[in-house]
């Protein structure tokens, strides 16, 4: 360990599989927007994005102006919509680094408009309308206000119309159908009022899987591609491969009596004479400290349980029952070793939470390896 070896390991060909079998899901006319925000959900934006742009992907969403550049940055060539919206600080941005906003208000709309005009433009825009999530977007009362307030901006073009479901992951749901019924009248009646839009979205990863009907023209898929499920029944639907492992090495050992307090608070004693491991990895790293007393890591193909409080750097673990543990083994946090795996719905589900956020919360001093 002449380095610190805690790092995440992200699999290119298990995200070359997972986009490819997303695609096979959905007719040939219909666009893939690959959502590479949050660092692509923790798995590196700017090599996730040249790995499907290798693939055929194109369109690539991202939630501010920021994740777009360090794209630009990069060489990504293709449309690159700001799924968040924008500030009218970030319109210049928006226009320097060619990106796509979404919009949902008439002033942003406006603003936009006069920057193109002034500067001899024509931006492409995306309309978000909300169908249900109450998050952004047009609710149906502002529909036609809207419309007819930006139809005489002619320095912007409608592009693409756009919903998002707020619970297509849950199988028992009829409220996906809903919105997506009424998202299918919004644009009736945004071509009724002379708009001619290229691209309708609303299909997330669950949606994209789980929901023909909701394909249209254009689809997002975000954690599915990382391999991950945003329900357990979609595991029937589709084969998906993890893309990233978290792992480190035991960087100390200790043999222990009985009775000996580990980590903060005193809250964890054993129970018998233990052999204690001390991992380089911690909250600090994106291990939920919620883990405590719940979490598991691998060391040797075996599992063996967090010990104690999670510190920021690191986390200790009871080895006791894994044979021949010595510093410097390898210790698989999230991921497969030795036949045994943690998957990140695993971890979300101890920690009270979702695979989502575990991705998100690996920390920016974990490197990224990428094999």
């Amino acid at each position: 360990m002449e380095r610190r070896p805690t790092a995440a390991v992200i699999d290119t060909g298990a995200l070359r599989h997972n986009y490819a079998q997303l695609k096979s899901r959905v007719p040939e006319n219909v666009r893939i927007m690959a959502v590479v925000k949050a660092n692509a959900y923790g798995h590196g934006d700017v090599e996730v994005a040249r790995v499907l742009e290798s693939m055929g992907c194109v369109w690539f969403g991202v939630a501010i102006p920021e994740e777009g550049e360090r794209l630009r940055a990069a060489g990504i060539k293709g449309p690159v919509v700001v799924l968040g919206g924008v500030y009218p600080g970030q319109i210049k941005d928006v226009f320097d680094l060619d990106l796509t906003p979404v919009v949902f208000d008439s002033s942003t709309a406006r603003l936009i408009n006069d920057y193109a005009k002034k500067h001899g433009l024509t931006k492409n825009v995306h309309v978000k309308v909300d169908t249900g999530m109450g998050r952004l977007g047009l609710l149906d009362y502002q529909i036609e206000p809207f419309f007819r307030a930006i139809k005489d901006l002619s320095a912007i073009r409608v592009e693409a119309l756009l919903s998002h479901f707020s619970e297509a992951e849950d199988a028992d749901s009829d409220f996906t159908g809903t919105q997506l019924k009424a998202f299918v009248q919004v644009v009736d009646a945004v071509r009724g009022l002379g708009f001619d839009p290229e691209f309708i979205g609303m299909a997330n990863s669950a949606a994209a899987v789980d929901c023909a009907e909701a394909h249209l023209g254009l689809i997002r898929p975000g954690i599915m591609l990382y391999g991950a499920y945003p329900s357990g029944h979609l595991m029937e639907k589709i084969g998906l491969k993890p893309v990233m492992q978290l792992k480190t090495r035991i960087l100390h050992t200790k043999h222990v009596p009985a009775g000996f307090f580990v980590s903060y608070g005193r809250r964890f004693a054993t129970t018998r004479e233990s052999i204690i491991a001390t991992l380089p990895i911690g909250y600090g790293d994106g291990v939920p400290r919620r883990l405590s007393g719940s979490g598991e890591v691998l060391v040797r193909g075996a599992r063996a349980p967090m010990a104690g409080v999670v510190c920021m750097d690191l986390t200790m673990c009871d080895v006791t029952d894994v044979p021949d543990v010595t510093a410097g083994d390898e210790v698989v946090v999230m991921g497969e070793q030795g036949g045994e795996r943690i998957t990140a719905e695993e971890i979300a589900r101890k920690a009270g939470t979702i695979s989502y956020e575990i991705f998100c919360n690996i920390s920016a001093r974990v490197p990224r390896v990428y094999v």
